[in-house]
């Protein structure tokens, strides 16, 4: 008997994180070398088949164009390693000794990402090296008009991954998706986080599931051209962020706000860049087009061009226009413009003074992009900041490209495709998610007020509390009696040996690929960075120094 689609995808689902739970329980006793080398390798591979993937997103979704969205996997690939290549990710991550206090990683487990079908291959291969950096395994969950291109990208960096030692089965996608699936996969037993990257609908339904999650919401971002602005600039960078990948990402600028006395040079501007203005009854048109009587946003015209969405809306513009703007007198349900519009398309506001120009983001940002993002393009310094003060946005973004600049590629925020709004836009988090937040921190903490005098000997540890008086220190003769010499180990050193052995006597891979000898020498090296440190193994240890 044929089963209907839903319970095959739910049956699916169930046995892609049973696999990847089982490849995580052997990854969580890899060393930070051998994660690195894995996470690396997976980078290399994106990378190297961005064009290839990006090719396979637009003819699949027919959202932007090849070329950025090569742009957007070679970013979700190697300049996301490059940002967390030196992250310490296993076993003893840090120490205090002032305050006596270490930290120890451990993995989350399974992460369940949610994919978007605006930007498929990128986000399945950012989602999956940060997962993996943490020692977690990741189960995708792609939008339906997007299954072959995202299970493309997870089968390349998947083959990478095992080539370079990681366990079968720790990335796994859902060939066939279905909203019954996506809601069952979020509330899975084995599920440990999710990374909820899609409409506002799924985001909510993340965070309505019972698991931990990561959930970002739509932008909205409004761009703000102050007088002192240098305007060619301000508008040139208005204009990348708009343009590029036909507007899908949603830190993309969806509205410009210009002061009075500068409106006439901005406008001349912009149609030097080939943007057009939309005016009249056509601005009723495009309206009708793009949004529903309930302000629902027209799937149709995502990621189009400014050409094309002219054409369905019946209206007549130059084959050479990049961008539609239509002038706005109000924000709200009576100006659905005012909203995200994932498109080529601008709404233009004027304001008298920086001040009527702050009321105004926070309109626009309170009508659908609250925490995400905003621009401001200004010299004064002091405006500036008062933006940055005021905006209830977590991103504020200066003299820059808003599509670019919030995910770090023109700045040095954390690069990543998964941008949270904190508790303003409804998500836990408020700055660039990335591999950081994919793992747990144990902390051992050692008293540094005591309510009881201590009896008997002290624990002691060079690593976490004063080194002894040598000098008023009695002397021992150690010399026919090895077992009470002194340990010359610090405690760091007792914790990183542990570790070791406890990563010499995991489970190896069932299909190890052969080594070449500067992997081998690499691995001899790495002795110290184990694969994390179990609650039982730290209470043992802490008994063991005790009794010294």
């Amino acid at each position: 008997m044929q089963l209907d689609k839903d319970l095959q995808s739910i049956q699916e689902m169930r046995e892609l994180v049973q696999k990847a739970k089982q490849a995580q329980l052997e990854f969580r006793a890899y060393d930070q070398t051998r994660v690195d080398r894995i996470c690396k390798a997976m980078a290399d591979a994106g990378f190297e088949a961005a064009e290839k993937l990006a090719r396979l997103a637009y003819e699949e979704t027919g959202f932007g164009n090849p070329d950025d969205k090569k742009m957007k996997n070679e970013f979700s690939t190697r300049r996301v390693w490059e940002s967390i290549k030196d992250l310490r990710s296993v076993g003893v991550i840090r120490e205090d000794r002032e305050k006596r206090i270490i930290e120890i990683a451990e993995p989350m487990g399974v992460v369940a990402a949610l994919i978007p079908s605006t930007n498929p291959t990128s986000t399945m291969m950012f989602k999956a090296i940060i997962s993996l950096k943490g020692r977690n395994s990741i189960v995708a969950s792609p939008h339906p008009k997007a299954v072959k291109c995202t299970m493309e990208a997870a089968h390349i960096i998947s083959q990478a991954a095992e080539a370079a030692g990681a366990p079968q089965g720790l990335i796994q996608c859902l060939s066939i998706p279905t909203i019954e699936a996506t809601n069952a996969l979020m509330k899975h037993k084995e599920i440990a986080v999710i990374l909820a990257t899609g409409s506002t609908p799924m985001v909510k339904a993340a965070y309505s599931s019972g698991k931990p999650a990561y959930g970002v919401g739509p932008g909205n971002v409004p761009a703000y051209i102050e007088k002192t602005a240098n305007i060619k600039k301000a508008v040139a960078d208005i204009v990348t962020g708009k343009t590029f990948d036909n507007g899908v990402l949603c830190s993309t600028e969806a509205s410009v706000i210009v002061d009075s006395s500068i409106k006439n040079i901005v406008m001349d501007e912009f149609k030097k860049h080939n943007c057009y203005f939309v005016e009249g009854d056509d601005k009723a048109k495009l309206s009708g087009l793009m949004f529903d009587s309930r302000g629902n946003l027209n799937p149709e015209i995502v990621g189009r061009s400014a050409t094309y969405i002219a054409q369905k809306a019946g209206i007549t513009v130059p084959s050479s226009t990049k961008v539609l703007i239509i002038e706005l007198q109000g924000v709200g349900r009576d100006y659905p413009l005012s909203h995200e519009k994932l498109s080529p398309v601008l709404s233009f506001f004027t304001v008298e003074n920086w001040r009527e120009g702050c009321e105004r983001c926070i309109e626009l940002l309170e009508f659908g992009g609250i925490g995400h993002t905003m621009v401001i393009h200004s010299m004064d310094e002091d405006i500036v900041m008062k933006f940055a003060l005021e905006k209830p946005a977590f991103r504020i973004l200066v003299n820059t490209v808003g599509a670019l600049g919030a995910v770090g590629y023109t700045n040095e925020l954390l690069p990543s495709l998964t941008l949270g709004p904190g508790t303003f836009g409804g998500s836990i988090i408020s700055e660039n998610v990335s591999a950081k937040h994919l793992f747990n921190i144990k902390r051992l903490a050692f008293e540094t007020r005591p309510i009881n005098p201590a009896v008997g000997t002290e624990f002691k540890s060079e690593h976490v509390s004063p080194k002894p008086d040598i000098k008023s220190a009695p002397k021992q003769d150690i010399r026919h009696d090895v077992s009470k010499a002194p340990s010359t180990k610090s405690w760091m050193e007792e914790i990183e040996e542990r570790i070791r052995l406890k990563a010499m006597n995991a489970p190896q891979p069932a299909h190890k690929p052969k080594q070449t000898a500067e992997e081998v020498k690499q691995d001899k090296k790495a002795e110290a960075l184990g694969s994390g440190i179990s609650e039982e193994e730290v209470d043992k240890i802490i008994r063991e120094f005790a009794k010294r």
